[in-house]
């Protein structure tokens, strides 16, 4: 990476701005870009970038370009910021669809890479950024034939020094994954929090309310978050998250079933099936301490 020493981070958010820290630690020099000015004395005096503007012009000089914007900037990009990428640089995304910005962007630069690093706090904004933040953590990347080798070989080398755990995988694979694992459990959790704050009976409302504790905390954590998150999941990847929606319905049924049935040995060896199941799905994030 020794010539690819200027990175654009396009929006300074929890993302962007965390892999602003990031990569200043590693010795680039970091031009941020974002849409308002309050945002962008916010990013100087936190440190997130060296340098900050609002016009895309500011991104003529990086060797590397970042986009950590939301799924419907990504797919509906600004002329603007389009004219003003450098057509030598690299540029990648950090959303959490790849088929269709990968589609969007396939011929609006010849060195784009479709990635999402897989990293998060419930936080957001400009006061989001921290350090670290995708050190033992997948970063994923969804290159198609017309993806320039040496530019995803920029995007990995990127990722590692991050610390972050490359992975590759075809967009349509990538978008089915991510729906199963983090898509779909945002319209769980919603639905959860739906039941509880729909109890018609106030008391005992507002008792659920009062004993709830950490187990109510985790399993509601991401349909508490931000809705516009949300909407962007299901609109992004509607045919993943509907696919695994149902999967997950049909499951839920099962359980219902042996309840209603009194079947407590089948529902005994689902959830002693559910138990075995779950360290598989969390290894990585238990050993990196995510």
């Amino acid at each position: 990476m020794a010539d690819q020493r200027r990175a654009g981070v396009v929006g300074l958010g929890l993302i962007g701005g965390s892999l602003g820290l990031d990569l200043q630690a590693l010795g680039w020099e970091v031009q941020g870009l974002v849409h308002r000015q309050e945002t962008a004395d916010r990013a100087l005096a936190r440190g997130l970038v060296q340098h900050v503007s609002t016009d895309p012009a500011c991104l003529a000089s990086c060797d590397l370009v970042i986009l950590a914007l939301p799924i419907a900037r990504l797919l509906d990009p600004d002329p603007a910021l389009i004219a003003a990428l450098p057509p030598t640089a690299v540029v990648t995304d950090v959303g959490s669809v790849k088929a269709p910005v990968l589609e969007a962007w396939r011929h609006l630069h010849p060195r784009f890479v479709a990635s999402h690093p897989m990293a998060g706090t419930a936080e957001a904004g400009v006061d989001a950024g921290i350090s670290g933040l995708f050190r033992g953590r997948p970063w994923i990347a969804t290159p198609d034939a017309q993806t320039d080798a040496s530019a995803l070989r920029v995007v990995q080398e990127v990722a590692v020094a991050l610390g972050s755990l490359w992975t590759v995988a075809s967009a349509a694979q990538h978008d089915q994954a991510v729906a199963l694992i983090s898509h779909v459990p945002v319209f769980v959790s919603a639905a959860l929090l739906r039941a509880a704050g729909d109890e018609r009976d106030p008391e005992i409302r507002q008792l659920a309310m009062t004993l709830a504790s950490s187990g109510f905390a985790d399993t509601s954590r991401v349909g508490g978050g931000n809705p516009d998150l949300g909407v962007a999941m299901a609109s992004g990847n509607r045919d993943a998250v509907l696919k695994g929606l149902a999967a997950y319905r049909w499951s839920l049924e099962q359980l219902e079933d042996a309840v209603m049935k009194e079947n407590w040995d089948q529902l005994g060896q689902e959830l002693a099936r559910t138990q075995s199941l779950r360290p598989a799905f969390l290894s990585r994030a238990d050993a990196s301490g995510g």
